[in-house]
């Protein structure tokens, strides 16, 4: 259960850090549902993909699934970090807050690394219903938490968000393969 609540907001935090700059633009509560509600769905959503992939691969392969999924874990976290530090500091958009259809095309992207990740927490036989769960909810917060930084204080913490995400990932990872968690 640590490691999932773990792994949970270490994928919030790349919500979060969107959130931050999607905050810049302005806040309202139309806003804060669509983002809490479409950041929150596809964070719970895309992992049941991987966590079925995950659950079926784990019966075949055995205890080599436990390294794989830790290495997914890690490989997801170092990915995470290069590309905040590719894309530098989020930029502010067009002023006003974003459609519905913008905030649903950032969702996905920012879920596809989900996939991987429920493979990996599949490979430990997490269960679907608690992992979506908790993975939603968490995002979903840390989404609406970021909304409201951004409109108060701007974009400069975005990135570092990123990569604090991205660190705790592979550090999850690494407890995972030395058997910690």
């Amino acid at each position: 259960m640590v490691a999932l609540l773990l792994v949970a907001v270490s994928l919030g935090l790349s919500n979060f850090a969107a959130a931050i700059g999607i905050g810049v633009t302005g806040v309202d509560g139309r806003t804060r549902l669509w983002v809490g509600l479409i950041f929150g769905l596809f964070e719970a959503g895309m992992p049941v993909l991987g966590l079925a992939l995950g659950h079926g691969v784990a019966g075949v392969m055995g205890h080599a699934a436990r390294w794989m999924g830790a290495g997914l874990l890690i490989v997801t976290g170092g990915y995470t970090v290069v590309q905040a530090r590719r894309n530098g500091p989020p930029r502010a958009a067009a002023a006003g807050p974003p459609r519905p259809g913008r905030v649903a095309i950032t969702g996905l992207a920012l879920s596809i690394d989900n996939l991987a990740v429920g493979f990996a927490l599949g490979a430990f036989r997490v269960p679907f219903v608690l992992a979506a769960a908790v993975i939603g909810t968490v995002s979903a917060g840390m989404s609406l938490a970021g909304l409201e930084l951004g409109a108060r204080v701007g974009g400069a913490i975005g990135e570092r968000g990123e990569m604090l995400g991205g660190a705790i990932l592979m550090g999850v990872g690494a407890a995972i393969a030395a058997g910690v968690l």
